[in-house]
């Protein structure tokens, strides 16, 4: 259950849930197959999957959820090549030209004759809801996918009143500041991979992996004028990611004390080892995120909020 990406979003409002309550807003919107002619369905999946019916999983003061996509993969190259068999085919038959409304007309047919046949792929996204401290967590590494699952929760709930988190000083501005002084602060390490990026539209990009950051080549580059837009972190030896610019968080990784330490409180069963990483992980999140934000400059509240 430890989440391997993080998006975080600001509750703007206090957000008043039960464990019963979303339940019951979540069933409104569950999870189900593609019908033959659906390209894509999306909604509620039981938070620990096969071993629990819940579709909410609740851990203290701490919310799980998880949405699921369903979709039909037909490839865009089929369809074109099949429009065009039989587009040929008219042509050749009737001695006339096949115009684009006639040709959109075939497209339509040929895809849903299609679709019954088509692949389907499943993609699960997991999402932990923290009232008291006034976040939505979501594991994704997309803003196109997060929105997915928030805006489907809105519908769930009648009204979902967040916005992606924002601080008061520009993030590339900070990890350069930290690259280039060669250290970070509050508990924050820095790794051994970066992003740099000219402040040009045009400009040169350098990536650096398994690199000294405080090597002479990377300073060279910062007093070029190039920023940090991505940089690898620790915090204070439980956890590492990848922070860039936009504030997402990837590659998030839990270190062993956190993970032997979850699996020795859930034991042998599948659910409490779950429900054990899922309590560890917000109640480290609970500890970290205020430190990240803080050491990036601030939150910043927009006016009006």
């Amino acid at each position: 259950m430890w989440f391997r990406n993080l998006l975080v979003y600001r509750l703007t409002q206090d957000l008043p849930l039960t464990e019963d309550g979303l339940n019951e807003a979540l069933a409104q919107k569950p999870a189900r197959a593609c019908g033959s002619q659906e390209l894509a369905t999306y909604g509620f999946t039981p938070a620990l999957g096969k071993h629990s019916d819940a579709l909410a999983h609740v851990s203290g003061d701490f919310f799980l959820i998880a949405a699921r996509k369903e979709e039909r993969i037909l490839p865009s190259s089929v369809v074109r090549d099949a429009v065009k068999e039989k587009v040929d085919e008219i042509e050749a038959r009737d001695h006339r030209k096949v115009y684009k409304k006639e040709r959109d007309q075939i497209k339509d047919e040929i895809t849903q004759t299609l679709l019954p046949r088509a692949f389907l792929r499943r993609s699960t996204t997991w999402a932990a809801i923290a009232p008291k401290q006034g976040w939505v967590l979501v594991d994704a590494s997309s803003a196109k996918r997060a929105e997915d699952l928030l805006s489907t929760l809105r519908e769930a709930l009648g009204s979902l009143p967040v916005r992606p988190l924002s601080v008061k000083i520009a993030p590339a501005a900070t990890l350069t500041q930290w690259v280039s002084e060669q250290a970070a602060s509050h508990d924050l390490v820095i790794g051994d991979e970066c992003e740099l990026r000219d402040s040009h539209e045009d400009g040169g990009i350098i990536r650096a992996k398994r690199q000294d950051l405080t090597s002479e080549e990377i300073q060279q580059h910062l007093t070029a004028g190039k920023q940090v837009v991505r940089l690898s972190l620790a915090w204070q030896e439980k956890l590492s990611f990848l922070l860039d610019d936009k504030l997402g968080i990837k590659r998030l990784r839990f270190e062993d004390l956190l993970q032997d330490q979850a699996a020795e409180e859930g034991g042998d069963d599948a659910a409490a080892q779950m429900d054990a990483s899922f309590t560890l992980m917000m109640l480290t999140f609970k500890e970290c995120l205020p430190q990240l934000i803080e050491a990036l400059g601030g939150e910043e509240v927009p006016s009006g909020i």
